[in-house]
């Protein structure tokens, strides 16, 4: 099983991105996926999840820190998930982690980061 997240860039404060979760060999409908971030210097962050849209109604979940700006989505033709980040600040520079759950569809204890597999980071920059 890999993962690849995709997407990362440079961004202006205040701006929008858009970073991607793809896995090798299946999609990504069947699963709960979720979203984690590492700072600087930081310990890691949970972001989001998205649940199974196959086994459950798909339930999206935020982290309190970025409720409102950032908007986890499946795109159904390609399998993937995304991650739309808009009105980003300096504090949401991090490498970001997209990890999947292979037999839970749900995102129960997501923050926990109780996933099965992990992508490697893309990294995302807000900065002037």
């Amino acid at each position: 099983v890999q993962l690849q997240a995709s997407g990362g860039g440079l961004v202006r404060p205040g701006g929008s991105l858009t970073i991607s979760c793809e896995a090798s060999g299946f999609t990504l409908d069947d699963h709960a996926v979720g979203w984690f971030r590492q700072g600087p210097g930081k310990a890691r962050e949970a972001v989001s999840c998205i649940a199974s849209s196959v086994r459950t109604a798909g339930a999206k979940h935020y982290d309190l820190s970025v409720a409102g700006r950032f908007s986890v989505s499946r795109d159904e033709v390609k399998g993937t998930v995304s991650l739309r980040m808009t009105e980003m600040k300096p504090e949401d520079t991090a490498a970001y982690f997209c990890a999947v759950r292979m037999s839970v569809a749900d995102c129960r204890d997501w923050r926990q980061g109780s996933f099965d597999y992990w992508g490697q980071g893309t990294l995302v920059t807000v900065s002037s």
